[in-house]
């Protein structure tokens, strides 16, 4: 599990492309500290298993699921990706819930500056935005984020110079594609929500019917 509090950026150092896969080489520094073979890795949000360290890199494989997924099939060589080991047990819950299981992309489609923050406003799809609500929390190329609107096909984010500067959102322009996770509490809600014998006939979970379930 993450949290969301990318602890460095990476590069890509090599892409070895397969069929339907590929093995990444990822030259880092803070997330090799206590790294191990076996240890997850979140890459752009992508939860990833580290298969051997050396000095100034680790590498990682990347099956077929997650590259039809996500964006990490458009990375290149020197393409710089967020980063963030797993969460210790002891460790601090600086953002929220992060699984490392993208749900799927989205696209951004403006910047604005607001004052000494910066707006960027994404499209996505249908399905993922069901799950994303004004003031909750989403997972952008792995960072936690706040969600400050929803509306229509889009939703937007507030950034603090803070965040932009210690990851690859700086690099973002209208037409990037990012990594999306929505919020995991809001998906198991609505999965056992439905499984119940009383709500299986509801095509739809609206805000009456949870007022009226004491939601």
């Amino acid at each position: 599990m993450f949290t969301g509090i990318v602890e460095e950026i990476g590069t890509i150092r090599s892409i070895r492309s397969g069929r339907h896969s590929a093995v990444l080489c990822i030259g880092a520094r803070a997330v090799l500290t206590d790294l191990r073979p076996g240890d997850s890795v979140a890459v752009n949000g992508v939860c990833l298993t580290a298969t051997a360290k050396s000095a100034d890199s680790f590498t990682a494989d990347v099956m077929h699921e997650t590259l039809r997924r996500s964006t990490l099939g458009a990375l290149t060589p020197d393409s710089r990706v967020n980063l963030e080991r797993a969460m210790p047990a002891s460790g601090r819950f600086g953002g929220h819930i992060v699984s490392g299981h993208i749900d799927g992309t989205g696209t951004i489609v403006s910047l604005r500056q607001d004052g000494i923050a910066l707006w960027f406003t994404m499209r996505a799809a249908p399905e993922l935005l069901r799950f994303v609500v004004e003031k909750g929390s989403v997972a952008i190329d792995g960072i936690s984020l706040t969600v400050a609107e929803v509306m229509g096909d889009t939703f937007s984010v507030s950034v603090i110079p803070h965040t932009a500067g210690g990851t690859i959102l700086s690099e973002k322009i209208p037409g990037s594609e990012v990594n999306l996770e929505t919020d995991i509490l809001g998906k198991y809600v609505e999965k056992l929500l439905r499984s119940a014998p009383q709500v299986a006939h509801k095509p739809d979970i609206s805000r009456e019917f949870l007022l009226k379930n004491g939601f």
